[in-house]
């Protein structure tokens, strides 16, 4: 787990991350590791300069190249479902982003490995987990709809863009018990869903979570 300590990073007023940790809870958000690593977590440096001033409102906002940082409601509830059975030692994201979600997990499990297709958003974030220290977050330049299979199998594995249908190659990845939490569909046909892999065997258990609105999971990289 990422030790970290965000003195000097530009906090923003502590009233005004303590009013979005508010707001978490009013939606159901009751794992306090998850808020307390949300307030303290900088999610102003994940944003252009000109969007800053928005960060802690309680919405997604673009970051170019059609990607957006999410809802940190959702950022919450995903991560507090990845959470739910249990400290978790290798967590694989599907999309790496602005970074946000990958910073959020790297202070509550052990390992991140995270994927992210498109080269300027991973250059980026990289330069801002060396910034936080966050030295846990191990990332490539990949196409995420196949997972990242040369570091093993994961406890967890988190999307942050949706795919039509769950890859195989993504259930395959999970450890026996594993979780995966991924947004599934098209257009705004879409759900968040939590499967577990069930002991060691090959059988999967699906729930549904909410409704959602994600960006596409696309395949390939891009430069």
């Amino acid at each position: 787990m990422g030790s970290v300590d965000f003195d000097g990073v530009g906090m923003t007023s502590q009233r005004t991350r303590g009013r979005l940790v508010q707001r978490l809870k009013d939606q159901g958000i009751t794992d306090q590791k998850v808020l307390d690593v949300i307030r303290v977590t900088p999610r102003h440096l994940f944003l252009d300069e000109a969007l800053s001033h928005r960060a802690y409102e309680d919405t997604a906002l673009p970051i170019g190249h059609a990607q957006t940082i999410s809802q940190p409601y959702i950022v919450a509830l995903m991560t507090q479902i990845l959470l739910s059975r249990g400290p978790l030692k290798r967590v694989l994201e599907i999309g790496t982003g602005s970074g946000y979600q990958a910073a959020i997990l790297a202070q509550l499990v052990d390992e991140v490995y995270s994927v992210e297709r498109i080269k300027p958003l991973l250059i980026k974030a990289r330069s801002l987990f060396r910034q936080l220290r966050l030295r846990n977050i191990i990332t490539s330049h990949s196409d995420g709809g196949v997972g990242w299979s040369e570091n093993g199998l994961y406890d967890g594995i988190i999307a942050t863009a949706a795919p039509e249908q769950v890859p195989d190659e993504l259930l395959y990845q999970l450890a026996p018990d594993g979780l995966l939490v991924i947004p599934v569909g098209t257009g705004e046909q879409q759900e968040l869903r939590l499967i577990s892999r069930q002991g060691d065997t090959y059988k999967f258990e699906e729930e549904v979570i909410e409704r959602v609105r994600f960006v596409p999971l696309l395949g390939g990289t891009s430069r």
